[in-house]
């Protein structure tokens, strides 16, 4: 039986470049027992997949130092389940089997259409709600699987690691420090130092500044030839350091000492600018991880310790002052406070939050004390899953990516051929000078260092990953991002994704009693009920700053509503039918009931002590960005369309209110062929969705977008995700893929550019090592410095 496949994850120090990844890669690939290796830049780690040999290990050590790279080996632990889902797409984390005050299990629905509500997460079973007929719901698709330690593992699971690296997100490895401590900032010290002794004694000694500047050449070139020459060995002969070794000691021999001291100089200046660069892109990613607080106050046996943040346990209870970050996932389980997401979310304005209300570590409490039930451990809070799944994705090549790896394994050989043929060919046929034209040759192999053309794809992918990320804009790799600016028409589900997925009351009449005493009376009967239309009501009331009146002899009437006493008056709440039956409603309230269902809306009737008293109307209504979001892809030539299972009505009055085409009561095979239809016509298409019954649609369009609220399984079949929601950030995706692209497009000018006029002059003899140098040096520094202006471009997109 073959062996099952293992997995090694390691921190390597020291790589900076694209070139250091492709030579770590090679390297590694040969050795006997490996499967498969993905090296990142931008992570500074290296996977490897093997077959389980105990010697392979020590092997990869010995191969990946000899290369001049310190490794550590990052210690495996139980993978943690990870999902990118802040809450139930309802908003809610309450059960909807039953009123916790009164049974609600014999109500009836009768003469309302609820099919068309979605709600995502609840489950009705069992409870009928006045004036709701919730028989046309699919709840099968629906995910009630609990989250935490029992959840499924999802879109962002990880290779295992420790829950502390999984929490900060990054290895420190490669940029811990001041530059000057590191190992290439002391040798670039060094080189320099030497190179301005060289330069003071070939002033008083003009005689031996051949030999002055040989030796501190030296200083800086016997350590990159150490490496070249290790490169070569493990496969990787046309390195950037053998080509600089040549170069060198190719200066040496037809006597440009001094230009070769200096040249090796500013080829250790630039591999620092490198690093230095690279540990920008990084620390965006790592700034975000270190939004969480590292210590966190515990409330045990009626005491408040303080504790690692780290160690805090699902189901712990944790005290949040005021002014602190708060250190885990969780649920208020007592106080109110707003709450500043803006570090998390982006949202400018703090949220309200009271018992039952999800917070998230790293937003920061504002007014008073919380107490926080830990929802999720360390290792999957919201900040790790999405540290995690934007490093992974970050090792997903981007097809021009691919293409470019590809094409720099033939471009580099051939420019050491061309390199080798300037040199011999004119002195040879055309009787041109041996030292000038060895000198311009010398010259054309550091102008053809792939460089600059190699990491000009990946910066720009890992900056625009990690911006997109401290959005919520979150992509599985380079060719998702690179794919979504192609995008011609996106197709949105309803339900949660375009509206809130959660009822509100959009009216309330008054029949008999005035508005405000409507829904005090209907507040009071719905007291203790965790539906979503009650929770509607109760919502309201609040909101209306209502004092809500308890009611006595609650009860369900069956087939006809909830009643009850309030006040010594006796209150029902009933659909519009089962109203009439008790009082006749007029042709006016008729009329006006029947324009509330013909926009969508559910009506409840009340009635108090026998008499009509009013009527409420409940929706569940867009979400507040959904216009504008719309509007901005509609300007930027994308087609738009609903896709949704609810009933023609009430998708026509939400489709006419946001402008948008509608397709409506569609299973979800109807939706996935409706997405083939699209792509028949030549649109390229995004699907966006938060259901199960959405995974078809997401899993057959071009790329599939999860919303922030979604199910597991939704999140799972998608490329990407809207982790918050706003309809708005569908827009800012793509138009952060379409910048992305345009800067990648200017790294390759500028990386090709530069080279081909230093070629041109190089050959012409205008211009010679020092030039040379500069020109490749500068191009990777300058394509780099290009690719991190991606780091701000969510933001402008999104706000």
């Amino acid at each position: 039986m073959a062996r099952a496949s293992e997995q090694m994850r390691y921190r390597v120090d020291g790589m900076d470049c694209a070139s250091c990844a492709s030579k770590i890669d090679t390297a590694v690939r040969r050795l006997k027992g490996v499967e498969d290796v993905s090296v990142s830049v931008t992570r500074g780690t290296m996977t490897v997949k093997h077959d389980g040999s105990a010697e392979l290990a020590p092997a990869i050590e010995k191969r990946v130092t000899g290369l001049g790279y310190k490794l550590a080996l990052v210690p495996s632990t139980a993978p943690a389940a990870a999902t990118i889902v802040k809450e139930d797409a309802c908003g809610c984390g309450h059960d909807h089997h039953a009123h916790d005050k009164h049974d609600h299990s014999d109500h009836d629905h009768s003469g309302h259409d609820h099919a068309d509500h979605d709600h995502a997460g609840h489950d009705h079973a069992g409870h009928d709600h006045a004036g709701h007929d919730h028989k046309g719901h699919n709840h099968s698709g629906h995910d009630h699987a609990p989250r935490g330690d029992d959840a499924a593992p999802a879109v962002a699971s990880v290779a295992a690691q420790p829950a502390s690296a999984a929490l900060h997100g990054h290895d420190h490895g490669p940029t811990t420090g001041r530059w000057w401590q590191s190992s290439k900032g002391k040798l670039t010290i060094a080189a320099g130092l030497a190179l301005a002794v060289a330069y003071g004694i070939g002033k008083l000694v003009p005689g031996y500044d051949t030999w002055i500047f040989t030796v501190a050449m030296l200083v800086g070139l016997v350590p990159i030839a150490r490496r070249a020459i290790a490169a070569a060995l493990v496969g990787t002969p046309f390195s950037i350091e053998m080509l600089m070794t040549i170069a060198a000691i190719g200066a040496v021999i037809i006597g440009a000492t001094e230009e070769a001291a200096a040249v090796v100089f500013l080829f250790l200046i630039g591999e620092l600018l490198e690093g230095v660069a690279a540990g920008k892109a990084r620390a965006s990613i790592q700034s975000l991880a270190a939004l969480v607080p590292k210590t966190a106050l515990l409330e045990r046996d009626g005491k408040v310790t303080e504790v690692p943040a780290e160690g805090l346990a699902v189901g712990s209870i944790i005290m949040v002052r005021p002014g602190d970050r708060i250190p885990a996932d969780g649920t208020v389980v007592s106080g109110e406070s707003a709450v500043d997401e803006a570090p998390v979310t982006g949202e400018s304005v703090p949220v309200r939050k009271e018992p039952g209300a999800s917070v998230f570590a790293g937003t920061v409490n504002s007014d008073a004390v919380l107490r926080v039930r830990v929802t999720a451990a360390a290792a999957d809070n919201t900040i790790a899953r999405v540290v995690r799944l934007v490093e992974e994705a970050q090792e997903s090549k981007a097809p021009t990516e691919r293409f470019i790896d590809r094409f720099s394994k033939y471009y580099t050989p051939g420019v050491v051929i061309f390199g080798a043929l300037v040199a011999v060919v004119p002195p040879l046929l055309m009787g041109g000078a041996w030292d000038e034209w060895i000198y311009k040759g010398l010259a054309i192999l550091l102008i053809g260092c792939p460089c600059a053309l190699v990491i000009s794809t990946p910066a720009a992918i890992a900056a625009s990953l990690s911006s997109g990320a401290r959005r919520g804009l979150l992509m599985k790799g380079g060719a998702v991002l690179e794919n979504l600016g192609a995008m011609t028409a996106v197709a949105f589900d309803k339900t949660g994704t375009l509206t809130e997925g959660k009822p509100k009351v959009t009216d309330v009449d008054s029949f008999g009693l005035p508005a405000n005493e409507v829904l005090r009376l209907a507040a009071g009967l719905e007291t203790g009920s965790s539906h979503p239309l009650a929770k509607a009501i109760l919502a309201r009331a609040e909101a209306d700053g209502i004092v809500v009146p308890e009611a006595s002899g609650a009860r369900a009437l069956g087939g006809k509503g909830v009643a009850g006493v309030i006040d010594g008056i006796e209150v029902f709440l009933a659909s519009p039918k089962a109203a009439a039956e008790r009082v006749p409603l007029s042709a006016e309230q008729s009329a006006r009931i029947t324009a509330l269902n013909d926009e969508g809306k559910t009506v409840s009737v009340l009635l108090a002590g026998g008499q009509l008293a009013g009527a409420l109307a409940m929706r569940d209504e867009p979400r507040p960005d959904a216009v504008a979001g719309l509007k901005a892809l509609s300007v930027r030539g994308i087609k738009t369309v609903m896709l949704t299972g609810d009933n023609t009505r009430t998708a026509t009055a939400i489709g006419k209110q946001l402008g948008i085409e509608v397709r409506s009561e569609l299973l979800p095979e109807d939706k996935q062929r409706i997405v083939g239809e699209l792509k028949a016509q030549g649109f390229t298409v995004a699907k966006v969705g938060d259901g199960i019954n959405d995974a078809p649609a997401l899993a057959a369009a071009d790329v599939g977008i999860a919303m922030g609220g979604g199910t597991d399984v939704a999140l799972e079949t998608a490329d990407a995700a809207v982790l918050h929601g706003r309809v708005g950030d569908i827009a800012g995706m793509i138009e952060l893929s379409r910048r992305t692209m345009a800067n990648i497009k200017q790294n390759l000018v500028i990386a090709i550019g530069l080279k081909a006029v230093f070629l041109v002059t190089t050959v012409l003899g205008i211009t010679g090592l020092w030039p040379a140098i500069l020109a490749d040096t500068g191009a990777t520094v300058l394509v780099t410095l290009n690719a991190l202006r991606l780091l701000g471009a969510a933001k402008q997109v999104t706000a």
